[in-house]
């Protein structure tokens, strides 16, 4: 029995572009929720899960996430992986994997929640023997996403673009990843996890998909910013 996943890998060097227009000047992660940068709910939720070990992937100002963490977790068990330049959500992920001490580890946004049972879902990535297997949320009438297919094994099968759907599993971007495999791989040193790792890969890959209707919120936009303002309070 392989015991859980205990590192996590924290995407928090995001421009946050979309959301200039209600928080200017700050990475999007630290963006204030009810009192709290926002960063602070993810780190709670994974602390809360068992996870034991933190790599923060920065770069867009930096400074504030690297004293938050040092000022408000002063006995976490974390790393920084800092890109000097923009990499790209894959490239970031690289850097900080580079850094990781496990075979496996999650891998996950600083600007969403989404309230997966890590536990289960890394009891599912081992038992599939997965490269990388992506949390996804089922949602109803939809088209800020793009849709996710999986087979009767769970299976990745296809990535499905940004449309309105009636119902469909959406990537809710937590992934628990196989980082020695992923490693191992010739990729890019700039390149999006998303379109050039796994939409690019899935047929040769072992991707699969757990199914959680855990709570879910993407701050990236602004009304979704709103909206946590009082359901994270």
């Amino acid at each position: 029995m392989q015991s859980m996943i205990s590192t996590a890998i924290i995407l928090a060097g995001g421009l946050g572009t979309r959301l200039r227009t209600v928080v200017a000047d700050i990475p999007k992660c630290m963006a204030p929720v009810a009192g709290n940068p926002f960063l602070k709910y993810v780190i709670e939720y994974l602390l809360n899960q068992g996870v034991t070990h933190f790599i923060f992937s920065v770069g867009y100002k930096k400074e504030s996430i690297i004293e938050f963490v040092q000022q408000e977790y002063p006995h976490l068990n974390y790393r920084f992986a800092i890109e000097e330049e923009p990499l790209g959500t894959g490239g970031a992920v690289h850097l900080a994997a580079s850094l990781c001490k496990e075979k496996n580890s999650f891998v996950l946004n600083a600007d969403t929640i989404f309230k997966v049972n890590l536990s289960a879902l890394s009891s599912f990535h081992y038992l599939n023997d997965a490269d990388c297997t992506l949390s996804l949320k089922p949602m109803q009438q939809f088209e800020r996403y793009g849709a996710v297919e999986l087979n009767e094994e769970q299976r990745v099968m296809d990535f499905k673009e940004k449309k309105y759907y009636d119902s469909g599993l959406i990537n809710g971007g937590v992934y628990a990843l196989n980082v020695d495999r992923f490693l191992k791989m010739s990729l890019p040193q700039k390149f999006s996890f998303e379109k050039n790792y796994l939409e690019a890969y899935y047929r040769e890959l072992r991707l699969f998909g757990y199914s959680s209707d855990a709570y879910f919120i993407d701050i990236g936009i602004p009304e979704d910013y709103e909206r946590a303002q009082t359901e994270l309070a």
